[in-house]
C-alpha cells in the first residue's frame, strides 16, 4: 500500500535541524532501511519458536499494553496478535536500532534493547501463530471502500489492498495486517507517514500513499479496518 502513524513532529525537527547543523549534543539518526539490507535482514531472521515467545510475551510484560493474547485493550497501543512474523521482526529491530524517534516508541526500544534477535523471532512467532481478531468484510457503502479497492489513480494513490490483502490480512515479508486493528492507531501511524515524522517504510511506501491523504479519509481508513 503506496502510503504517503502520533509522533511529535517539532521535537523531530528540532533534532534535525541540530543534527544538520552540527550539534554536537544531537544523536544522528540511523540510516533508512535500503531494499536490500531489509531483504538480508529478514532473511536472516531466526527461526521463531512459538511457545518461548508466549513465555517472553508473558516475562516482558507485553500483555500490560498489548493484552493477554496481544490484543490490545487500550486505544493507545496497537493490536499485534495475528500480524505476520517478519513485520514483527523489524518493527522490533527498528525500536532497537532507533528508527522510530519518537516519545512514543521510547518503553519498546527499552525492551527490544533488552532483547537477542532470537527473542524478537519467537515473540514474532507466538503472535503470527495467532488468528486475527477479524478479517476486514467488503464495505461497499463504506467511505473508503474506493481508496481500499481502487486506489485514487488521479493521486496516484495505490489501494490499500494491493498491498495488505483484500480482507486486511497482510501482505508479503513486512506488510503489516490493518484488520482488527485498534483504529486510533492507525489513525496516528497514518498521519504520522504523511508529516514525515515517521520514515520507516522501504522506498516510502506508506509515506507516498498518505502524503496526499486528509484527516476525513484517514479517519474513513481506520474505520474501515477496525474490530
Amino acid at each position: 500500500m503506496k502510503i504517503r502513524t502520533t509522533l511529535l513532529l517539532l521535537p523531530l525537527a528540532a533534532l534535525g535541524l541540530a543534527a544538520a547543523n552540527g550539534d554536537p549534543g544531537a544523536s544522528p539518526l540511523p540510516d533508512r532501511w535500503t531494499p536490500a539490507e531489509l531483504h538480508a535482514a529478514l532473511a536472516a531472521m531466526p527461526e521463531g519458536d512459538p511457545g518461548r515467545g508466549r513465555e517472553l510475551h508473558d516475562r516482558m510484560f507485553c500483555a500490560s499494553c498489548h493484552g493477554p493474547s496481544g490484543e490490545s485493550p487500550s486505544r493507545n497501543w496497537p493490536t499485534v496478535v495475528g500480524q505476520r512474523a517478519p513485520y514483527v521482526y523489524k518493527m522490533l529491530l527498528d525500536y532497537r536500532d532507533g528508527r522510530l524517534p519518537h516519545p512514543e516508541a521510547e518503553p519498546m526500544a527499552v525492551l527490544a534493547e533488552m532483547m537477542s534477535e532470537q527473542e524478537m523471532a519467537d515473540v514474532a512467532a507466538f503472535y503470527d501463530a495467532q488468528a486475527l481478531p477479524a478479517l476486514a468484510p467488503l464495505r461497499k457503502q463504506h467511505p473508503a471502500d474506493t481508496l481500499v479497492r481502487r486506489g485514487d489513480p488521479e493521486r496516484l494513490i495505490t489501494p490499500c489492498s494491493a498491498c495488505h490483502g483484500v480482507d486486511g490480512q497482510g501482505g508479503r515479508n513486512e506488510t503489516p495486517a490493518l484488520a482488527g486493528q485498534r483504529p486510533e492507531y492507525l489513525v496516528r501511524a497514518m498521519r504520522a507517514f504523511r508529516d514525515r515524522s515517521r520514515d520507516n517504510d522501504v522506498h516510502h511506501g506508506m509515506g507516498q500513499f498518505a502524503w496526499d491523504l486528509t484527516d476525513a479519509e484517514i479517519e474513513a481508513l481506520a474505520d474501515y479496518y477496525a474490530p
